[in-house]
């Protein structure tokens, strides 16, 4: 029989698949579906201080292997996450949560991060800062390493549980941004967010997303994720958790052979709701295929 347990920091997954942030809701929409309690863990959806509608419609746009998404952070704000949605997933679901944190200033990620570590049902604090600073023109925190070594510092001071920064691919460097993580304080690094990209309506002439761009998510940036992976393996001694195309199996064996120790599920979810589950039953088939008895060996194991 083969083991497919992980550990993040300490915190024990049977299985290293987890779904993605703002790509399974607050996790119970799915019980519907499947008995949830097979998933790893559940990264919930991208949490802000005031609630927030999203952007304007249309905000997706299907592209060649992928979809782009410019959602804007819908959601009903911390408060509402910490006092219903979080306690209405774990009326149903016993495995770790990953609350997943957005905010618009420094303030913003100090006071959300610290009210969803506060949360009884959280066990990991994942911060995105792929947000515009609006103190700094609208730049994204996650594009400069001073700006993420500040977020991740302060958002350390007020928590007491495992924060692992989520970071953005739309740099030149990636490597650069992992370090000033780990600088800062983090105890582990998600990767990577989605990439920036653009449709046109050619009948209309004008872009296709009222947001002009948007998201790129989807098998076309599997092999970007693996890369950057990678790259922060090699340079970084903390856990990763891997995201970004991945659609079986084999994907989360080949992410975690770059040096993932666990796996989040994206867009995978929005085309088949059984994505995550069918992953997770093929997950142990294809380790026998492979020789593979314990699946936590494998964590680069490619290096």
């Amino acid at each position: 029989m083969v083991k497919t347990a992980v550990s993040l920091s300490g915190i024990q997954l049977e299985n290293p698949v987890i779904p993605a942030s703002g790509t399974f809701g607050f996790g119970y929409e799915f019980a519907e579906w499947y008995d949830i309690n097979c998933l790893g863990a559940i990264s919930v959806k991208g949490t802000t201080r005031e609630p927030r509608f999203g952007n304007p419609a249309p905000r997706i746009a299907e592209t060649p292997g992928g979809m782009l998404n410019a959602v804007g952070l819908q959601n009903p704000g911390i408060d509402k996450v910490v006092a219903e949605e979080l306690p209405r997933l774990r009326q149903i679901y016993s495995k770790p949560i990953l609350a997943n944190i957005s905010g618009f200033s420094m303030d913003e990620f100090v006071e959300c991060c610290a009210k969803a570590d506060a949360s009884p049902h959280t066990n990991i604090i994942e911060v995105n800062v792929s947000c515009p600073n609006v103190h700094h023109g609208g730049m994204s925190f996650g594009t400069d390493p001073n700006m993420v070594y500040n977020v991740t510092k302060s958002v350390k001071a007020v928590c007491h549980k495992p924060v692992y920064v989520k970071l953005s691919p739309n740099v030149t460097d990636i490597v650069s941004i992992a370090k000033a993580c780990k600088e800062g304080g983090a105890d582990g690094l998600s990767l990577i967010n989605t990439l920036m990209g653009m449709r046109l309506d050619i009948k209309k002439r004008k872009p296709i997303l009222a947001n002009l761009t948007g998201g790129l998510s989807g098998p076309a940036v599997f092999p970007v994720a693996v890369r950057m992976i990678w790259q922060v393996y090699e340079a970084v001694n903390l856990p990763i958790i891997g995201m970004g195309g991945v659609q079986s199996a084999e994907d989360v064996i080949e992410m975690m052979l770059a040096g993932a120790t666990a796996v989040q599920v994206g867009a995978a979810n929005l085309a088949n709701p059984y994505a995550c589950k069918e992953i997770i039953d093929n997950l142990p088939i294809v380790m026998e295929r492979l020789g593979i008895q314990d699946i936590k060996e494998i964590i680069g194991g490619a290096h």
